[in-house]
Formats: C-alpha cells, structure tokens, sequence
C-alpha cells in the first residue's frame, strides 16, 4: 500500500479577482486554466502587469517615484520599472482557485487520510468533492487537512488561496509576506501529497535533552480514531550515523490507547558517553518511535540533538560553555523564486557561506523558514532565531485584543510543534520591533507562556525591542556604531577613528545577555554585473533606472570602480561594528544587517555579497572572517593617525568563543609599510587563552621616529592561525614651509583672482558651509557609507560612499592612500562639502572624487585642478587650513597638494573662467 500520492504536478486554476468563487461555488465547477504546483502564480506567469496603481504589499516611504519628472519615462506603459524592491513579471493580491483530480486507492479504505501541502501562502481553505474541509492561515508551517471522510476512488480537490491581507494583520511590511523581500505570492510550494495513517497513529514527538542524566525525555502524542480504547505497544530507539556513537539499545512499553487522543512521557538513555550538538560538532541523532496495534504499525522518525542552549550571566552558553553569537538576518530573499527554498541542499549552500565568513548564527526576521532550513542548520551547526511571521508596527500592533494577538501564540504553537526537536532552533521572539499602546504587558505574558511551556529554547520579547524584566536576553540597537536618524552625529561619523571603544556602558546596568539588533546597514554601489543573474521571476528594474541614471551623468565607465571602492569603505565599517562587539566584555553577540544585500525598502545594498549569497569581488570570506571569527587578535588603537614624534601605544587583546581555550600558543605582531616590508616585530608571552573575550595579550610599544616618509602601514597580530590587520598612518611632525609662489587662500578674492590673472598658482581651501546648496553644498558628506539608503530613511545622512582616487596621482605622492576610503579620509570627509562637478563643467575630472547616491549618481569631487584666468588653480572643497594644528591629515595633504603644484607636471587641461569658481 502506497503510503503516499504526490500530487506535483498540473493543476486546475482559476483567478478570482472579483472574489466571489466562494458565492458562486466555484468548489463545485471545473476550473479551466493550467498551472504547475508545486509553484507560485508568478512562476507559472499568472496575474496582472505591474502599473502604476499596482497594489504592493508593503510600505513605500520615498513616494517620489509616482510624481517626480525624472522617474515619468518609468512609469509608462510597457517600460514600468520601479525602485523600491525587486520587480516580480506579474502581481497579483486575493484568491485564487487550485483544483486536481484524485484517486484514493482501495487499501485507504477506514484510515486517516491528509493532505499535505508544506507551505501555502497563506490562507488556505479545501473543499473535496464540494464538502468544505476547513481553512487554515499560518505562514510558518505546513498545512494539513483531514481528508478521512474520502472513500476508495475518484474526487475533486479544490483550493482556495487567499494572500490578501485579511483580519489577522501581521503587518505590510512583514517578511513573511512582503513584497520588500520574498513577494507576497499565491500559491503552494514544497512538499505537497496525500498521505495515509492507521486510526491510531503517533501525532506529535517532542524531546527533551538532559545532558546531565545523559538521556532523552520524550513526550508523545497519538491520536486514535476507532472511538474504542485499544492496547497497543510502542519502540523507542536512538541511532546515529557517526561511528562514533555509542549503539544504543531499543526500549518498548506496552499501553491502552483510550479514545480521541492519548499522551505519554518516557525516559530513554542515551549511554555513557552521548555525542553532543554544536557548531563545532553538530552530532545528530534519530528517534524512531513506532506504534504498534490492531489498526496497524505507525512509524515516526525525529531528528534532534544532544544540546542545551541557555545563559549564563551576560553570555549565552552551548551546553554548558560559553559563546557568542556572531549573526546575520535572512529576510525571506530568494530572486529566482520569490518564494523560499524548501530543499535541504539549498540551505546547506547558505549555511555554508554563512560559516566561511566566520558566523554561526542566522536570524528569520519576521518569518519562518521551511523544514529544510533547520535540517539543514542542524547539519552545519548553527544557532537559529526564528520569529512568528510578523513585524507588528506597521499597520499592525500588539495587545489591543486585534486577531494578531491570538494568531502570535497560535502561529508561534504552530513554529514550536513543527520544529521544535531541531537542535538549531535555540531562541524564539514574537516578531520583529513591535509596536502598540499595550504592547508590552501583552509580551511579558507572551514571554511568560513560552518560557513555563518549553525550557529547550531561549525567549524575548522582539527583535529590537521592549526590555522587559520576562525576557532571556535583551536584543536591542543600542550598541552599533550607527543608529536610526543619527546621521553624522555617530560615532564613526563625529568621533575621530580609533579601535578603543566598546559597548560596556550600554550593556552594564544588563544581568542577561545582550545581542546588538541589526548591526551596519552600510550600504555599497551597486553591481550591474548581477543584473544577468536574475533569471526567474523577479526582475533587477531598480539597478536599470539606477545605471540609467549613471550613464545620464556620463558616469556609466566607472560603475565598477564605484563597486570596489564603496566596497571597501563597507567592509571597513563592518569590520568597525564587528570588533567593538568583540572587544565588549560580556556582550552577548551581534546581528548583522545583513551579510547579503536586502533587495527591498527602496533597495538597501547593504551586504558584502549579493542576494544569490555570491560575493562582489572586493572582500572574500577568508579575508572577512579574520575580523569575525571564533578566534579574533584585537587592537585597541587610541588613534589610527600619528606622527612620527610619538610612540605607538597599543593594547592588544584577543576574543576566543572557540570549543575549547587555547594553550600554549604563540602569539606575535609585525608593522608592515605599504610595500609589505618589515618594519618592526614583537611577540607576546605565550599564554593558555580561555574561553572569552577582553584577554589581555600585551601591549605594542613602538617608536615611529624612525619613520622619516609619510606612511601607511599595517599592523597584524598572529595567534597561531588566526590573523588580524588594521591600517594606520604616520606623518612628518615637521613639514617644509610652502614656496611663497602659492596662494593658500579660503576664498577666490580680489588678491586671489589677481594672483590668477597674473599667472600664478593659487590653492583655493573653502571652509565646509561655503558652497551653495546647488552646486554640492546641500549634500551630507560623512566618512561612512550610506546607512541603509536614503529612500526609507527620509534621506538620512551622510548621501555619500567614500572617495574613489587614483594613488599614483602626482597630487597625492606625499599622502599615501588606496583607491578608496581609509581612516586617514576621514579628516577630510568631516572637514568638507562636495562640489557637483558638473556645475562647472560637463565632464570635469576631479583628483579626489566622492561617490555619490547611486539614485541621485551626481559627478562629486573634493578636489580639482584647472586653469583660471591666466593661471593655475587647485580648488580643495576641504578645509585644510581651519585647525590644522590637531589636523595632521589636513596638514599632510595640503602639504602633498602644495608640491604637486610646484611641480612641472601641475599642468591641468580643464579651463575654468574664474566666475564659474567664484559662483561656487
């Protein structure tokens, strides 16, 4: 007897836009259109053309798009593209109608017969043969329905999807339903068949680990059916493929079944010596419960692990030892589909990346993923974060008595049955940054339930908020370099740089754990190299109105170098917010926003790799997890500028969260010049490293007298294979006075311009505030990157990604730099206002050019050259003058600009009358 009818395959379909198929019972006629399931409207290419009036599920907060002139040629018929997310080939919101024929064979006469479909999106209601069989709506779990009234032969299944948000409002801009991030599809995907139980079956196995008494407990559910008490005998046995693990012997025990359901709790032991579950070794074993009686054998296999998650003071604990949860957020993003991956394989493909760029944590932001994701997490050893499929802020809010408070216990009930024996699930909150009058007395009680009804897991609140007294730990924003509307009043962006702070002020008046809510949020250019990547159902738009634009402005030639340099000022703030968590003592761990790019809310490209998990080219997993790893070598550099009057002082550190301390291991540093040569080394006493964070290793101690050239070096520290490195600079603490041949002025006046007409050399330095708003002036310039992006954060500063410049340029000899951002820009960034170039002349070079807003692409740049009158002129937009005595950059650089002006090769192409510099 088969056990089970896969019904993938060709289907029945009908639209009902109108929604009136329940009215006019379409249950009961034939629906004439095609589709293929398992699948979604838009892979089978259902639905309307996206327009204008568009219904999009999720919040639009720059609406510029529908009324502003330059976005008009996008808003045509036929050549619609829009910015906000991702552009799926057809939409469609309301129900639809599924419907397939169905033979129930003779030997599932009198048994319990279901249909499976493993994740329908979202409301769901089936009617066999006409007959209602009920309606289910969780977007977490799978959806099963009781078919056992079917007899032997041929019937019709219908199915009514519904994805239109309805009383149960988990919110627009949710991810379980958005079309920010995976679309808010219509349709059936993953596993979907009929399937067949005796009348007395196993309905549900929970186990509980204790690692201490070395044994399982495990409480089973079995319904029966027969309406009849029946004895019955039931055979628990434990295996696992590691060779390592000890065979373990069945145990049965023999009961009465009484009628409707039944429920038992057993004690099995696990051996001397059970293999344990974590990221290092994800040891996992198989329970096979089987139920024998009259109505037949009934067997259930459940996956689970030797593992207890918990706290321990401020720190989280894996079986007892302490760790730190290094995180990124999945936020349901999966171009191809527009739906997530319900196979095991693709998971093990993310984990995996995931792992090489030093995590061990993944965080489901307002969602749930499939079966597959916690097999597969399970597999790779890594700690999962799952939340009830709502974001309950927007257009939504908790504890007024709304259906989402009730649907909340329901869908998290739902989560904890289906998943709850997997290893990797380890924490559970309501949903992401809730909202609501009443919103934090109903998640106390909410917090209160889980933590009384299931010990296996840790519970908060929400991602991102309220602190309340009930919760496990505490996952708040607080402690990143960047927070919401703080614009260029941040640390990375005010503070000059250094690698001496941490986040214990913030988490000290904390008894519980703390991880830092959706850290970074740096955002980068885009790749229009992806765009060939999106081959299915959601299409790039975004990235073609933003290449248009860039190819408008003349700039198009440059896109790639845009990448790479906006790239590695990204991955320099990353690695900024990943150590100051690492250097925290007792912190908790960290949640990145996000290790991939975040396709939706306006785009924000805010990952080192693409939404296919690939990387972009300018950083690898290799190189990132030397900063974000379990073992990390810090330095606590007080400043990332010196002179060479002055004596490096650096504390050395090092944050060790590997499986077990290290001994006896060598510990050494090294100072490098650009050129990779050695210039100074140390090593440390050798020491056994504990598990922790804030061990001290040392501390460097180094003259730079010796250092004679202005100089980038690099300091890394080596604790056997792990490797850490940071940039810094040293200057000249003397500087040759400048020729008096020059004009070092702060405005273009009447000494100026005559210095000019009478060919001579001028170096025009304006102090930041002086240009106008329309020629650059209005333009936030930070040294960070963008943060998240300016469309969903009402244009918040700064609008800029770095500097992008030629390192061999004659005007930069004396100021030694990289192509892109380093902290020694950083000065020059805080000290200035851009110039749109273009305001001068169409097509003008700058020295030092600055990225602009891939939405707004404008030609920007710091510095330029160019003939003026009868003479030669340097217009710096920083100010290298206004406090140079705590400036060595500023002193440095003009210094650098001052001899390439007194060189022969200062012969700019580019002429500029002098009224155009002095409309600036």
């Amino acid at each position: 007897m088969p056990a089970q009818i896969d019904l993938a395959g060709h289907w029945s379909f009908r639209v009902d836009a109108l929604d009136v198929g329940v009215k006019e019972q379409w249950f009961s006629k034939k629906l004439t259109d095609k589709v293929v399931l398992p699948g979604s409207m838009a892979t089978n290419n259902k639905g309307d053309d996206i327009g204008v009036h568009t219904p999009w599920t999720g919040s639009i907060f720059d609406s510029s798009w529908f009324s502003k002139p330059e976005y008009a040629k996008y808003r045509r018929s036929g050549n619609i593209k829009v910015p906000f997310w991702l552009q799926p080939n057809k939409y469609y919101t309301g129900p639809a109608w599924y419907q397939k024929t169905i033979t129930i064979p003779p030997a599932w006469a009198g048994k319990n017969i279901e249909l499976f479909i493993e994740r329908s999106h979202w409301e769901t209601t089936v009617w066999a043969d006409g007959q209602a069989m009920g309606t289910q709506n969780s977007l977490s779990t799978a959806q099963i329905f009781d078919l056992s009234r079917l007899k032997p032969g041929t019937h019709t299944i219908t199915i009514r999807v519904n994805n239109k948000i309805n009383d149960i409002n988990v919110g627009p801009n949710s991810h379980s339903i958005t079309d920010h991030t995976q679309t808010n599809w219509n349709g059936m995907i993953g596993k979907l068949f009929l399937t067949v139980k005796p009348k007395i079956h196993i309905s549900r196995v929970d186990v509980y680990p204790d690692l201490k008494g070395k044994k399982i407990v495990t409480k089973v559910w079995v319904i029966n059916s027969s309406n009849t008490s029946v004895p019955a005998s039931v055979k628990l046995l434990a295996s696992s493929e590691n060779k390592l693990a000890e065979q373990l012997q069945p145990q049965t025990k023999k009961l009465v079944i009484g009628p409707d359901s039944s429920f038992f709790e057993w004690s099995y032991p696990m051996g001397n010596a059970p293999l344990l579950w974590d990221e290092f070794t994800p040891n996992l074993y198989s329970l096979k419960i089987e139920l024998n009686s009259d109505s037949g054998r009934h067997e259930k296999r459940i996956q689970f692990g030797m593992k207890e998650f918990g706290v321990d003071g401020t720190r989280f604990s894996i079986n007892g030892r302490k760790t730190f949860l290094r995180g990124t957020l999945e936020s349901a993003i999966f171009p191809l589909t527009g739906y997530p991956a319900t196979d095991t394989a693709s998971w093990m493909r993310i984990f995996r990346i995931v792992k090489s760029y030093g995590l061990n944590h993944v965080r489901f932001h307002s969602w749930c993923p499939p079966e597959a994701a916690f097999d597969a997490a399970d597999r790779s050893g890594i700690y999962l974060q799952v939340e009830c499929a709502s974001w309950a802020n927007w257009g939504t809010w908790l504890g007024d008595g709304l259906p989402i408070d009730q649907y909340l216990y329901e869908e998290s009930n739902r989560i904890v049955k289906a998943y709850g024996n997997h290893p990797s699930f380890c924490i559970l909150v309501q949903g992401n940054e809730p909202g609501g009058k009443h919103h934090v007395s109903y998640l106390r009680s909410f917090v209160n339930y889980w933590k009384a009804k299931d010990p296996r897991r840790v519970y908060a609140s929400g991602a991102g908020w309220p602190v309340i007294p009930e919760n496990d730990f505490n996952n708040i924003p607080q402690p990143r370099i960047q927070q919401w509307e703080e614009g260029l009043k941040s640390i990375i962006n005010k503070e000059r740089p250094g690698t001496s702070f941490d986040w214990g002020s913030i988490i000290s008046k904390y008894t519980i754990p703390t991880i830092s809510h959706e850290i970074g949020q740096w955002c980068v250019y885009p790749d229009f190299k992806e765009m060939k990547k999106y081959t299915g159902v959601l299409q790039p738009k975004n990235f073609e109105i933003f290449r248009d634009r860039l190819k408008e402005q003349g700039l198009l030639h440059l896109a790639d170098s845009f990448l790479l340099a906006s790239g590695k000022l990204q991955v320099l703030c990353y690695k900024a917010e990943i150590e100051a968590a690492l250097r925290t003592p007792g912190f908790g761990g960290f949640q990145l926003l996000d290790l991939h790019d975040f396709p939706g809310q306006g785009t924000a490209l805010v990952g080192v790799l693409n939404p296919f998990w690939e990387d972009k080219g300018y950083i690898s997993g290799t190189e990132f997890s030397r900063f974000c790893n379990t073992v990390v070598p810090l330095a606590r550099f007080p400043k990332m500028v010196y002179l060479n009057n002055e004596t490096l002082k650096v504390p050395v550190e090092i944050s060790n969260f590997g499986a077990v301390p290290l001994r006896n291991v060598p510990a050494k540093w090294e100072i490098t010049n650009g050129a990779g040569q050695l210039l100074f080394s140390g090593r440390f006493p050798t020491v056994t490293i504990p598990i922790g964070n804030a061990i001290n290793l040392g501390m460097i101690q180094q003259s730079l007298q010796s250092i004679a050239k202005p100089s980038q070096l690099k300091l890394t520290v080596s604790t056997g294979t792990y490797q850490n490195s940071w940039d810094w600079f040293v200057y000249p603490a003397q500087l040759p006075q400048p020729e008096s041949d020059i004009l070092v002025t702060q405005q273009l006046d009447e000494e100026a311009v005559k210095k000019l007409d009478s060919g001579g050399k001028v170096l025009l330095t304006l102090k930041k505030g002086h240009i106008k708003a329309n020629n650059g002036g209005d333009i936030a310039v930070g040294f960070s990157s963008i943060f998240w992006n300016t469309s969903w954060t009402n244009g918040q500063a700064p609008h800029t990604l770095g500097v992008l410049v030629n390192p061999d340029h004659a005007a930069l000899k004396y100021f030694p730099t990289d192509y892109h951002s380093n902290y020694q820009w950083w000065d020059a960034m805080s000290h200035s206002n851009v110039v749109i170039l273009d305001s001068l002349e169409k097509g003008l070079q700058p020295i030092i050019r600055v990225i602009d807003d891939w939405v707004t692409a404008r030609s920007l740049g710091l510095v330029f050259e160019c003939k003026a009158g009868n003479g030669r002129l340097i217009v710096s937009s920083i100010d290298l003058l206004s406090g140079e005595e705590d400036r060595p950059e500023a002193r440095q650089l003009r210094y650098s600009l001052l001899k390439y002006m007194q060189s022969d090769v200062f012969q700019p192409d580019t002429e500029i009358p002098v009224s155009k510099i002095k409309n600036l």
